[in-house]
């Protein structure tokens, strides 16, 4: 789905990655999970493009319904994958701290695991090679991606800044959408590891210019970073 030029967006408010497209090509950010490769293939032929305009997948983090179909891409068409290097044994291997499924509702809860088990998201592919990036790395991708340390959700986690397309790509940073719970709105992520370091690193975000801010789960939000960021914080 097309939000604005250059950028697009696949899946939807439960699980989604996106995808920027330029002249020079194609770069991803997050590849949602296994079951979104159709999805891809959809919004590329709409494009008139193929999957061997893709340079590159840009990885928020490496939890699992964030790798998709990265693997795939890597394996079989020899795209790259970028993830900070906090994150990298995470991505390959599918390291992970202690969970925790509070707060939840059974509901919203059931219809997340449903979604993600109708995307074979429950075989995940763990990515066999990594590139490792840096807070502030300037990636030679198309849109010339922007790398913004935002640990919290995990060590490793990143925003992703992309001038062209006004956009800033937060993975699991915070959400729009909680997904244990169904609740709608700018709020905290589930699944962090160090909540007071998410909350920590939405300084950062908030002083980022963007005019797109694109969770990995829930609705895009057309407006300033700091606004979203305050709605956050109030939540």
């Amino acid at each position: 789905m097309k939000l604005a030029p250059h950028l697009h967006r696949l899946g939807n408010d439960i699980v989604a990655c996106h995808l920027i497209d330029t002249d020079e090509g194609i770069t991803l950010i997050d590849a949602g999970l296994p079951g979104h490769w159709r999805d891809l293939q959809r919004e590329l032929h709409t494009l008139g493009k193929s999957v061997d305009d893709i340079r590159g997948v840009v990885l928020t983090h490496g939890d699992t319904d964030h790798l998709g179909f990265a693997e795939r891409l890597r394996a079989d068409h020899g795209v790259p994958v970028f993830v900070h290097a906090a994150d990298a044994d995470r991505a390959r291997q599918g390291e992970k701290s202690e969970v925790s499924f509070k707060p939840m509702r059974l509901a919203p809860t059931i219809g997340f695991f449903s979604y993600a088990i109708s995307k074979n998201g429950l075989r995940p592919h763990y990515v066999g090679k990594v590139n490792e990036v840096q807070d502030g790395d300037v990636l030679d991708l198309p849109g010339s991606p922007v790398i913004v340390g935002t640990p919290g959700h995990s060590r490793g986690s990143v925003s992703v800044r992309v001038p062209l397309a006004g956009a800033l790509f937060v993975g699991d940073a915070l959400t729009t959408r909680h997904v244990l719970t169904g609740r709608k709105g700018p709020q905290p992520a589930p699944f962090t590891d160090d909540p007071s370091g998410a909350m920590s690193s939405l300084d950062r975000i908030a002083e980022l210019p963007a005019s797109w801010v694109l969770p990995g789960h829930g609705a895009p939000w057309n407006d300033s970073p700091a606004k979203l960021v305050e709605a956050v914080r109030a939540w």
